[in-house]
C-alpha cells in the first residue's frame, strides 16, 4: 500500500512541481508560493535571523506558526539550498511519503475497529484517495505531517483503555505535544478523547488519574520551551500562536463572497500590510482581534449564519454556484461531489459502528465533529480538513462493506459487541 500510494503522489508531484515557483504578485517576495509563511520563517532561519519574518520583508521575530515545520524547511533550505528545484522536491517528496506512510496507521486502526476485511480496504482507500494524492504535492506545508501524528495518536488512544506502563502513557503525552508544535487546531480534538478514555478506564475500574497525569506532564514538558521563547521574546504569555486575532477576523465580512476574506490581511491588501509594519505583529493581531470582536458583537446574526455556511463548506465543499465565484473556483463542481460522497459515506459509516454498538464509534464521532468546530467560528480552507480525511474513508468502508450476516461474508470484528453479547446469551 505504502509503495504504490507513494508512487502515484509522486507522479503527481511532477505535474504540479511548476507551481512552487509561480511568480508572486506585489508586494508578495519571490517564491512566495514555495511554502508560503513557513518558507519565509525557514528562509530567516537559514539567514541567521532567527525564527521570524513569516511575510514579505524583515518584520523581526514571529509567532505567527509553530515551530516544528518551519525547522523542516529550513532543514531542506540547508541541505537543498534556498527556494531551489532540489528542495522543493526533497519538502515535497517528504510530504508525499508521509502521506503514503497514513496507509499504515489507517489499515492499523480499521483492524482495531474494525476487523482486517475493513482494514484492507481502508489503507488501499487511502493509498487512492484524491485528497491524499493531490494536497501533499501541491502545497509545502505542516498539513501531512499533522495527519500523520493525528492518526498515530488516535490509534494509541484506541489502545489506551489497557493500558498501565507509564512510559507508554509518557509517550503519548509528548506525541501529543509534538503534534501540537506542528499544528495547533489537533488540540480541539484532545479534551475529547481524553474524556472518552478517562470514561473508559472509570468503567473498567483502571486508574485513570495517575497515568493521564503522566501524559499531561510529557506534553507540558515538549511544549513549555516554545512557551518560554515566546514569552521572552514579547514578553506575553503566547502558548502556541498569536494569530488567533487574525483568523477571527478573517471570519467577518469582507468586500467579496468567499470563503476565506484574504483581504481583510496583510497578504492582498496594501493598507493591512503597512498598518502590520506599523504596529508590528503583536500589535497587528491585537487590532485584528478587537476588530473582529466588535464586528461579531454588531452583527451576530450575519454570524451564525456565515458559520453554519463554513460548516457546510466543510462538511460539503459547497460555498456558492454564482458564475463569478466559480471563476475563481472552476473545479468545486466536481470537488462538491467527491467531498459530499465522502462525508455521506462516512456518516453512514458511523451510524452503523453506533447501530452495532462498536466500542471506537464515539472515538470517531469525536474527532470528525470536534476537529472542524474552530474552522467555522474563524475561517476554512480547502486543505484545512485533510488531517482527518483518513477517519472519513475509513467510515466510508464501513458504510460499503456488506451488512454482517450477509451470504459469504463474516461479521466485522468492530461489530462484535452486540454478537458477543448474542454469543454469551
Amino acid at each position: 500500500m505504502v509503495l504504490v500510494a507513494l508512487a502515484i503522489r509522486l507522479a503527481v508531484m511532477v505535474f504540479l512541481l511548476p507551481e512552487q515557483f509561480e511568480p508572486a504578485q506585489p508586494p508578495q517576495p519571490a517564491h512566495w508560493r514555495f511554502g508560503f509563511e513557513a518558507g519565509r520563517i525557514a528562509y530567516s532561519i537559514v539567514e541567521g535571523r532567527g525564527f521570524s519574518s513569516p511575510l514579505y520583508t524583515n518584520t523581526g521575530p514571529t509567532a505567527w506558526m509553530t515551530p516544528v515545520y518551519p525547522y523542516i524547511v529550513a532543514a531542506a533550505f540547508k541541505i537543498f539550498g534556498v527556494y531551489t528545484k532540489a528542495a522543493a522536491i526533497a519538502l515535497l517528496s517528504f510530504n508525499a511519503l508521509l502521506s503514503a506512510l497514513v496507509c499504515v496507521v489507517v489499515f492499523l486502526i480499521a483492524r482495531f475497529s474494525f476487523g482486517d476485511r475493513a482494514a484492507t480496504w481502508s489503507g488501499w482507500g487511502w493509498a487512492f484517495c484524491p485528497y491524499g494524492i493531490y494536497f501533499p504535492v501541491e502545497r509545502i506545508w505542516e498539513t501531512w505531517l499533522a495527519t500523520l501524528i493525528l492518526c498515530l495518536l488516535f490509534l494509541i488512544t484506541l489502545h489506551l483503555e489497557n493500558e498501565d506502563r507509564w512510559l507508554y502513557w509518557a509517550g503519548f503525552g509528548a506525541l501529543w505535544g509534538l503534534g501540537s508544535l506542528t499544528s495547533p487546531a489537533m488540540l480541539s480534538v484532545l479534551p475529547f478523547l481524553a474524556v472518552w478514555v478517562i470514561y473508559r478506564r472509570h468503567k473498567l475500574k483502571r486508574r485513570w488519574f495517575f497515568v493521564n497525569s503522566v501524559a499531561a506532564l510529557a506534553f507540558i514538558v515538549v511544549v513549555v520551551p516554545w512557551f518560554v521563547r515566546n514569552y521572552r521574546v514579547f514578553h506575553r504569555f503566547i502558548p502556541f500562536r498569536d494569530g488567533m486575532g487574525l483568523v477571527l477576523r478573517l471570519g467577518t465580512k469582507g468586500k467579496s463572497d468567499y470563503w476565506a476574506t484574504y483581504e481583510l490581511g496583510p497578504w492582498h491588501n496594501a493598507a493591512e500590510w503597512n498598518e502590520f509594519l506599523q504596529l508590528g505583529e503583536l500589535g497587528y493581531m491585537d487590532r485584528k482581534k478587537q476588530q473582529a470582536v466588535e464586528f461579531i458583537r454588531a452583527n451576530p446574526g450575519w454570524y451564525v449564519w456565515t458559520a453554519a455556511r463554513r460548516a457546510v463548506f466543510i462538511w460539503t465543499g459547497y460555498w456558492s454556484f454564482d458564475r463569478e465565484y466559480l471563476k475563481e473556483e472552476p473545479f468545486d463542481p466536481p470537488n462538491i461531489f467527491l467531498c459530499t460522497t465522502l462525508t455521506l459515506l462516512a456518516l453512514i459509516g458511523l451510524w452503523r459502528a453506533f447501530k452495532a454498538d462498536c466500542p471506537a464509534a464515539l472515538p470517531y464521532a469525536l474527532v470528525l465533529f470536534s476537529f472542524p468546530l474552530i474552522y467555522c467560528v474563524t475561517s476554512p480552507e480547502v486543505y484545512y480538513r485533510r488531517p482527518i480525511d483518513p477517519f472519513f474513508v475509513i467510515l466510508a468502508v464501513v458504510a460499503l462493506m456488506p451488512r454482517a450476516g450477509s451470504a459469504g461474508t463474516a461479521p466485522p470484528a468492530a461489530f462484535s459487541g452486540r454478537a458477543k453479547k448474542r454469543e454469551a446469551k
